[in-house]
């Protein structure tokens, strides 16, 4: 049977209709924008929630579950009549139809939904430089699923260590190798000292948690080089008193299921740990328009498509430049204020008419402060003309993570967690559960990791292992 577009309840179809495809921080953005206006939204995702990417990290190391930082889009969103939720994973776009093509899901329903104006919030994925197979041995965090299978991996490998009689196989299974010294790095690296120096020490009886080896390496010559040297050196040095080796100026020659390569010296490692490099969605190919190197659309200063009418990109996505030229760097706070700005713009565009020909207004990005955490009562704040270390910079970046959760809900229970870790150095997600539960040995003794990690989208609508939004930091992306 033929296939027909998805169309909008017949007492809608009069409204303009404004398809968003991802639900990331750009595309939740800019449908709460528009909700209560009258345009008929419809917001597409490949997952049912929004996930809070920027505490992701702490799923991945027992600090939260992924409920504490997740939120179904049906419930964000309920309050808006005018906006419906599709549950789907788009493929492609008809730009001259203006049609958005979804997976079929093999019940003989519509796969394809019509859009007067098409916002594109895709997100970006990791990039391995070349080496898309590292993906398997070294996952990043991009998804629950990454955030679940890295800590099986990690809690895994401290198990198996505790029942090895190899000291060798001990020390390989206690070796953490996290790549990529960006905020994303940094955080991972402070968070995973903390949990074997403190919540894991007093769990083990054959095994010393605390004697692990945590490697961060960085191919550039210092940490944080988004942020001043000062900062830079702060969080290296706060790094090292938690007993992370900071290996700068190095870069990963080759990735192996129980080993890394650096500088022509091979590290056997249980758990390695992918932070470094991203690459934009596939959306510039559904658009058949053209992109820089790392995949991002470039758009005009209104954020929409040059060439195509009536198309937008936000976020990781798009290629924008700021008041100084310079391309705005793909963070989470870029993305929410393209989308409230172009949701706006949109709702007062498309008030008289769907052919409405006034220019939509250029968006001009506030930076509202660059930040990393480090450790306990350490994180740096870089405000552009001021900056913060040390526990006030940690206190502020708690503060503003809270405040960015979605829903009371989420906030009550984080900053409860948080207070109680901070009391006691408990961990209370110490689950290993999904694959790579605990690693298996391998014929020469060593763990193996499961080969089935994903590079998958945190910002939905996009095919799986093709898009995903940079995991920084709450400040950073919101």
């Amino acid at each position: 049977m033929e296939q027909q577009p998805l169309t909008s309840p017949p007492a809608a179809r009069r409204r303009p209709h404004v398809v968003i495809i991802g639900a990331g921080f750009g595309g939740l953005a800019c449908a709460e924008a528009l909700g209560g206006t009258d345009v008929q939204v419809t917001l597409i995702d490949r997952r049912n929630y929004h996930l809070f990417v920027p505490l992701l990290y702490q799923v991945a190391t027992a600090a939260l579950s992924p409920a504490d930082i997740a939120q179904p889009i049906r419930r964000i969103l309920s309050r808006h009549a005018n906006i419906a939720v599709v549950l789907g994973e788009v493929v492609g776009i008809d730009v001259e139809r203006r049609m958005v093509r979804l997976e079929p899901d093999g019940l003989d329903r519509p796969s394809t939904l019509p859009y007067d104006r098409l916002v594109v919030a895709t997100g970006s994925s990791y990039s391995y430089f070349g080496h898309d197979e590292w993906a398997a041995f070294a996952p990043g965090v991009k998804t629950i699923e990454d955030a679940q299978q890295i800590r099986a991996r990690l809690l895994g490998c401290f198990e198996r260590a505790e029942l090895s009689e190899s000291p060798e196989e001990q020390a390989m299974l206690m070796t953490i190798v996290v790549v990529g010294g960006g905020p994303t790095g940094v955080e991972l690296a402070g968070a995973v000292a903390e949990l074997t120096r403190f919540a894991l020490a007093r769990d083990f009886r054959r095994i010393d948690p605390r004697s692990a080896r945590i490697l961060l390496v960085e191919a550039g010559p210092r940490l944080l080089a988004s942020f001043p040297e000062d900062l830079s050196r702060y969080a290296t040095d706060a790094l090292g008193r938690l007993g992370v080796t900071v290996m700068t100026g190095q870069a990963v020659e080759r990735i192996e299921p129980d080993a890394v390569t650096i500088g022509g010296r091979v590290i056997p490692a249980g758990t390695i740990v992918w932070g470094a490099g991203v690459a934009a969605s596939p959306a510039g190919r559904w658009l058949g328009v053209e992109t820089d190197r790392a995949g991002r659309i470039r758009v005009d200063a209104d954020l929409s498509v040059p060439g195509l009418d009536g198309v937008y990109a936000l976020g990781d996505t798009a290629l924008a430049a700021g008041d100084d030229g310079k391309p705005l760097p793909g963070l989470a706070q870029v993305a929410k204020q393209q989308g409230q700005h172009l949701g706006r713009a949109l709702a007062q565009a498309l008030a008289a008419s769907i052919g409405s020909d006034a220019p939509m207004p250029a968006f001009r990005f506030r930076n509202r402060g660059n930040t990393a955490i480090v450790g306990r009562s350490a994180a740096v704040f870089d405000f552009g003309t001021r900056r913060l270390k040390g526990w006030f910079a940690w206190v502020l970046w708690a503060f503003v993570h809270v405040y960015l959760l979605v829903g009371f809900e989420k906030r009550l229970l984080v900053s409860m967690q948080w207070l109680w870790r901070y009391l006691t150095y408990e961990r209370g997600a110490r689950l290993i559960i999904g694959d790579g539960a605990v690693p298996a040995a391998s014929p020469a003794g060593n763990a193996t990791v499961s080969k089935g990690a994903s590079a998958g989208s945190a910002e939905a609508g996009v095919v799986p292992g093709r898009g995903a939004e940079e995991t920084a930091t709450a400040w950073r992306r919101a």
